[in-house]
């Protein structure tokens, strides 16, 4: 995941500020996550829950990155779509369903551990992020395609701004 958010800041870094926002929330987001699921090189102890603190913190970034998708980046490219051409919108309007997915998933993710962990033990964490996880790295990929359409047909000096 990390590795892909890098190579996304290369390909699209400078082409439109909310786009590169967006690939620095999304690289907070995958830093705390790997932090939580005590990724290599953040090891934790497997038997215990992360500290409230983390998951908060985690959750918070979570929601702001969806935030900064479904009312920044994506309003962005469904204006540009109506102005530029059906293909996009077309394209933009296969995704979102797909996207929504993990959308649901985070919401409960959140709803479940950010205010409190729930009465859940350590196993039940470790294999809701696993899967929060898993779909993370769906909706980037599924993000990719909306910012490269955004990006090789849609930049022109007024989506620059």
């Amino acid at each position: 995941m990390y590795r892909r958010v890098q190579q996304a800041q290369q390909k699209w870094g400078g082409s439109l500020t909310a786009i590169d926002n967006w690939l620095d929330e999304r690289q907070q987001l995958i830093v705390s996550y790997c932090k939580l699921a005590g990724l290599p090189p953040f090891e934790k102890d497997r038997h215990t829950l992360p500290a409230q603190d983390k998951i908060r913190e985690f959750c918070q970034l979570l929601m702001d990155y969806l935030s900064a998708g479904h009312f920044e980046v994506y309003e962005r490219i469904v204006d540009q779509c109506t102005v530029n051409g059906t293909d996009s919108r077309k394209l933009a309007d296969s995704l979102y369903p797909k996207i929504s997915v993990s959308t649901d998933l985070a919401l409960s993710f959140n709803d479940a551990y950010a205010d409190h962990l729930s009465t859940r033990n350590s196993a039940a964490f470790d294999r809701e992020l696993s899967e929060l996880g898993q779909a993370l790295e769906e909706r980037f990929e599924l993000e990719d395609e909306l910012i490269d359409t955004l990006h090789a047909k849609h930049t022109d000096d007024s989506v620059s701004a």
